[in-house]
């Protein structure tokens, strides 16, 4: 690092912390200090595919990371992966992914961007958003150019490729092509640095490949551990039910935080919550006790996310209704038509509580499913509208609907 000063190693270091991979060595410092002397602000890019449409803690931790970039007086490029959602990322899959149709990465983009902005800045000094789409469909001669920058043997360096190929499972041509797209979003945006999860390692650094064929300064980047989910030891993901969404309702927040194993809280605490010095309260007793930890981490997370106000009510509606078992003071009205005099409840908790139908008639199965005070038994999926009319239907241990027939 000959040129980085002593300020830029320590900012590096501090904007590194946490990152798996921070590449290449001094490369960050080399960013700090190329910025402060040009007098102009880094472009630190993210792009994220729609996949899904919510965000979750799990993005958390890398928009976490992009804020203090931010904080810096940075400019973050968040780049909407509307056009590789097309074609589908590889990353950390033993099959080809399932493709997404227009309409439905439309409104997951919708809804990813509108998520996105509580926990990044939104002045636009600060963050610009993009779609990819905006380059990618781009004409043959340009895509042709493109493919020419890289070896499939390069590509199948990739760990997961690796594997399939071994294995003699299926690599589509589409898959082979997304890494070059992701790196081709650096060019198109001139990424000075970034970031992804670990399972993005491959791609980052052939963004910095694509970015020199094309005469560009090549990124920096950061890898970000890839958190656990609420069971403490799968990734966190929608998909497995194991997710805390950014915009769920400080009561489920709360109620899913205290659900964590003991085992993984410092791993919440060290990728979500400010530095070890001052994520926890000092106790002049001593270490917290680990549910005492938990209901500490959880007022931390939805003070961020929403508000301490709010924090705190979500932890007496966990008091009322999770340790005294009592309904909570305020219970949301779901209103319904009886079909011939009957509540198909399956449609209705599916519709209120974001579930599929599926899924309900398996919580209603398995007992975890009350109307009033009586559980429903295996198979009670339809019930007489007038006794459903006036009663709290109860969904596993924090869900709550009190039932009005329309």
């Amino acid at each position: 690092m000959p040129n980085a000063s002593a300020a830029d190693v320590q900012l590096a270091s501090r904007l590194a912390r946490n990152a798996v991979d921070s590449l290449p060595q001094g490369g960050l410092a080399e960013k700090l200090w190329m910025a402060r002397t040009e007098k102009r602000r880094l472009r630190v890019k993210l792009g994220i595919d729609p996949t899904a449409p919510d965000i979750h803690l799990g993005h958390a931790v890398v928009l976490g990371k992009l804020r203090e970039f931010q904080d810096e007086g940075h400019l973050v490029v968040l780049i909407v992966g509307d056009f590789t959602a097309r074609v589908g990322d590889p990353s950390g899959r033993s099959t080809l992914r399932p493709i997404l149709s227009e309409a439905e990465i439309e409104a997951n983009a919708d809804t990813f961007r509108a998520q996105a902005v509580s926990i990044l800045d939104p002045d636009p000094q600060r963050l610009e958003v993009r779609r990819n789409s905006e380059w990618l469909d781009m004409a043959m001669a340009d895509l042709l150019a493109l493919l020419r920058e890289t070896t499939v043997a390069q590509l199948l360096e990739r760990d997961d490729f690796a594997k399939r190929f071994s294995a003699h499972e299926p690599i589509s041509l589409l898959e082979l092509l997304y890494p070059l797209l992701q790196g081709y979003d650096s060019v198109a945006v001139h990424a000075d640095v970034e970031l992804g999860g670990t399972d993005q390692k491959f791609n980052l650094l052939l963004g910095r490949d694509i970015q020199r064929a094309y005469g560009q300064p090549e990124q920096a980047i950061l890898t970000m551990p890839i958190l656990v989910g609420i069971d403490g030891h799968r990734k966190m993901s929608k998909s497995l039910g194991n997710q805390i969404g950014v915009t769920d309702a400080p009561e489920e927040i709360f109620g899913k935080t205290m659900s964590i194993p003991d085992e993984a809280m410092d791993e919440f605490y060290r990728l979500l919550l400010p530095p070890p010095e001052s994520a926890e309260p000092a106790e002049a007793t001593g270490p917290l006790a680990p549910m005492e930890r938990k209901r500490a981490l959880a007022r931390a997370l939805i003070s961020w996310l929403h508000s301490p106000e709010e924090a705190a009510a979500g932890e007496r509606h966990f008091d009322r209704v999770i340790v005294g078992k009592e309904a909570p003071e305020e219970i949301p009205e779901a209103r319904f038509h009886g079909e011939g005099g009957v509540l198909h409840l399956p449609t209705l908790i599916a519709e209120e509580f974001g579930v599929s139908r599926s899924e309900a008639r398996r919580l209603i199965d398995g007992g975890g499913v009350t109307l009033g005070e009586e559980p429903l038994g295996s198979g009670e999926h339809d019930v007489p509208a007038e006794r459903a009319d006036g009663q709290v239907l109860k969904v596993g241990r924090r869900r709550f609907r009190r039932l009005r027939a329309a």
